[in-house]
């Protein structure tokens, strides 16, 4: 049945977009090599060139983009703003909603995968009782959705937007679950709408050790050194996109290859993936999401959320009280302990630690994340 100010929406990228995008990687003007033979100064130039060959002369974006449209999608203006999403709507009656919300540098892409267990759990080897109806917003900005013109689209306002969405499609009672930046967006929605949220499930969560410890546990020490390491290594992203957004934009928006380097390092860095991200994901998994931000031209608009946050911190460490679940994979950015989380969180109710995944869990290990998600809210329905 239609729903009033909901329209049908497809993914459809012109043939002159893909012939500019394969122009362009073959007129790349590649910088001279670096002086170490790792990654330690960023992206190989030998691994960027294979994998902006196979962009340019094998990646079949039409098949990529079919697979994305097989999901039911939709835009809806909220809040002044056209928003994106998919809803993957379940067969079983009584299916729970759930909320996805994705991170950077993801998009919608990254549940793919997960979309068919949750939604039917019976065709997946599971029991129907713990079948969902799945929504998955592009973050504003983001993907296909339209992209703010004025400051003030941070969390807060995220999550608002994501209460209305699910008020506008039926959905009064929900779940929520995210990793990066929708690990902070479903926080938010639970802290500023707990009448709405059965619970929320986080594949990321950022809680600092105490800073009045000097002491700490073999397991205490692991997450310290996680959080020095992407401290002091491997967040000068997260600086240049939350402070000058816009001179980054230049030279993503005009570089397929500068963008496909800015994105590969992270899955380099923040999956588990042996330090081979394409023999580990896949290419074309990988340029799904690197597609997405070349096609809708969204590097510096996706950026922008870093400088909305860095100007209300606060909305990065709500205090939640609705029941939460955790699972934390051991190659993620950050690996705090339950005891630091739970400053932030006071419902803990599920802390999984896995033995092998990271950053990107609906992409690296889509069964365990299901699994985790099923358990999770089985009791909150």
């Amino acid at each position: 049945m239609p729903v009033p100010g909901v329209t049908p929406f497809s993914i459809s990228v012109p043939d002159e977009d893909l012939d500019d995008l394969r122009r362009r990687l073959r007129a790349t003007r590649w910088p001279d090599r670096a002086t170490v033979g790792d990654w330690s100064q960023g992206v190989p130039l030998d691994y960027l060139q294979e994998l902006c060959r196979y962009w340019a002369d094998e990646y079949d974006w039409s098949a990529r983009q079919a697979r994305l449209n097989g999901v039911e999608q939709f835009t809806t203006e909220l809040d002044g703003l056209p928003i994106h999403f998919l809803h993957a709507r379940s067969p079983h009656p009584g299916a729970l909603p759930l909320l996805l919300t994705h991170g950077w540098p993801g998009s919608v892409a990254e549940f793919l995968d997960v979309l068919g267990p949750l939604t039917d759990p019976a065709a997946h080897g599971g029991d129907p009782a713990d079948a969902f109806t799945v929504v998955v917003p592009s973050l504003p900005g983001f993907g296909w959705s339209g992209k703010p013109t004025a400051p003030g689209w941070g969390l807060e306002r995220v999550a608002d937007a994501w209460a209305e969405l699910m008020t506008r499609l039926g959905h009064q009672r929900f779940g929520a679950q995210g990793g990066d930046l929708g690990s902070f967006v479903s926080a938010n929605l639970a802290a500023r709408h707990p009448d709405r949220l059965a619970g929320i499930h986080l594949n990321m969560v950022v809680s600092p050790p105490p800073a009045d410890r000097t002491e700490f546990t073999d397991r205490e020490e692991r997450g310290r050194r996680a959080e020095q390491h992407f401290r002091t290594v491997d967040s000068a992203y997260n600086m240049q996109q939350r402070t000058r957004p816009q001179t980054l934009a230049y030279g993503l928006a005009d570089s397929p290859a500068g963008q496909c380097a800015w994105i590969l390092e992270k899955f380099w860095s923040w999956s588990d993936c042996a330090g081979d991200p394409v023999a580990a994901l896949g290419a074309d998994r990988i340029l799904d999401q690197v597609s997405t931000y070349w096609f809708t031209d969204s590097a510096g608009s996706s950026a922008r959320m870093y400088w909305e946050m860095a100007r209300s911190p606060a909305s990065r460490a709500p205090v939640v009280a609705v029941p939460t679940g955790v699972s934390l994979f051991p190659h993620d950015i950050l690996q705090p302990t339950e005891e630091w989380a739970r400053g932030q969180y006071t419902d803990l109710r599920l802390w999984r630690e896995h033995e092998r995944g990271g950053h990107f869990a609906a992409m690296e290990q889509p069964d365990l994340l299901v699994g985790d998600v099923r358990e999770f809210f089985r009791p909150l329905r």
